[in-house]
């Protein structure tokens, strides 16, 4: 594709753009932190009152406990992350990174496939650590890891073999359509992107999941003929009711809808049927099914939709202007494509600058919440419901006085106090 010539000013506005943005973007991030962290601690010694005679003083301990260390490691992840994007982007190493697969294997799709496989290759070496320390410090210390070391490697291992076999296609296909189809390549990628999606919804409950857990038909024949009552009077078919054995590596509990279209299945872990009794379950289960009747899934793909056509409309004319290269740290090529640099940088900053807009979507997110509990009070039982929530806060060490603002920005589902109030009053 070809590259449009632009003045140095603009290569250093966008220079100055990404910069001031990823600093307030951090510092708003450690204050936000900072005041959870903070109001957490605070609120320690005493379990509020409206929980107090259903959760114990050393449940709500745990759960403040386990907040604040996921916030402060949280904090330290932010401060590399911040450190590793400065480094691929304003201190050349994605420059540099191509610069040396441009000399080594020449211009071309096998330059640019080798680009996006190491860029990937090397970020997850970086992540490793991370993800290590989460899961064998953090999670086991409070108790929720039951993973081996040789099932993390072997999922690691199946991840990435299977994100190899997908995702590179895929990449091949829209770095040739970025080339190939004209001005318009972005229109051709955003539907390919959009169908690549849609079918991943119908394959992953059928042909990926079982590749990292069990599901097995649900044989409590008694629940079995509850729940499938309570679809038929909500309206809702699926596939199959599967019971998933998320206690092999987390003793985290949850339940949830997979696939789409014909290819809909309900999965309960085998942790939240061991937690939870029949009239739970089912007040759970109707609050998926909420979600379901307010056509909360239908919404959120067409967002989604809408969303990805701007980007890839954005990342069109983008990867057209040099000053989006050299504003970022990279040199684009002059005699050979710059496609997957464009998707790379892409990728890189559009997190930087979307991150201010999270609280809107993550107040969506709550709203849509609030009306799947609404729905499950209505097809079940508000008190059934709210026991369930609170065994399942208690379960996850969900913390039930998290600070109001850190809500607003992180949190897609409400704090526990809010829910139990709407459901109750």
């Amino acid at each position: 594709m070809p590259i449009l010539t632009s003045s140095i000013p603009f290569s250093l506005v966008m220079t100055f753009a990404f910069a001031f943005t990823l600093l307030a973007g951090v510092l708003l991030k450690f204050w936000l932190g900072s005041r959870q962290i903070r109001h957490v601690a605070q609120h320690r010694a005493e379990v509020p009152s409206a929980f107090s005679a259903t959760i114990t003083l050393a449940a709500h301990q745990k759960a403040a406990d386990y907040t604040i260390t996921k916030a402060r490691f949280g904090m330290l992840e932010l401060a590399l992350g911040t450190v590793v994007l400065m480094g691929w982007t304003l201190l050349g190493g994605l420059s540099e990174l191509n610069q040396f697969l441009l000399g080594w294997l020449g211009g071309g799709m096998g330059q640019q496939i080798a680009l996006l496989a190491a860029f990937i290759l090397i970020n997850g070496v970086i992540d490793l650590p991370i993800t290590l320390y989460q899961t064998f410090v953090i999670e086991e210390r409070f108790g929720f890891n039951k993973t081996t070391l040789k099932l993390w490697a072997l999922d690691l291992l199946k991840s990435s073999l299977i994100g190899a076999l997908i995702g590179l296609p895929i990449a091949a296909l829209i770095l040739w359509m970025m080339g190939a189809a004209g001005s318009l390549w972005w229109l051709w990628a955003w539907a390919v992107w959009m169908g690549f999606n849609l079918l991943l919804l119908v394959i992953y409950p059928t042909f990926i999941a079982p590749l990292f857990n069990k599901f097995e038909p649900l044989e409590d024949e008694t629940l079995k003929a509850r729940v499938t009552a309570l679809m038929k009077r909500c309206g809702f078919a699926a596939k199959g009711l599967f019971v998933m054995d998320g206690s092999k590596r987390s003793a985290h509990a949850n339940a949830y809808f997979t696939g789409f279209g014909a290819a809909k299945r309900v999965v309960f872990y085998d942790t939240l049927l061991a937690k939870l009794s029949a009239n739970e379950v089912d007040a759970v289960l109707a609050h998926e099914l909420g979600h379901f009747k307010h056509k909360h899934i239908i919404k959120r793909i067409v967002s989604m939709f809408a969303m990805s056509l701007l980007g890839f409309a954005l990342l069109g004319w983008l990867a057209t202007q040099v000053w989006f290269y050299t504003g970022l740290g990279v040199q684009p090529n002059l005699g050979a494509p710059n496609d997957a640099l464009a998707l790379l940088l892409f990728m890189l900053a559009i997190p930087i600058f979307s991150f201010f807009i999270a609280p809107l979507f993550a107040q969506i997110s709550r709203k849509h919440e609030f009306e799947a509990d609404a729905y499950a009070v209505q097809q079940t039982s508000g008190p059934d419901l709210a026991t369930a929530l609170l065994k399942l806060y208690e379960d996850n060490a969900s913390t039930l006085t998290p600070d109001p603002l850190y809500v607003k920005f992180y949190y897609s589902h409400p704090p526990a106090s809010e829910r139990l109030a709407r459901m109750m009053g």
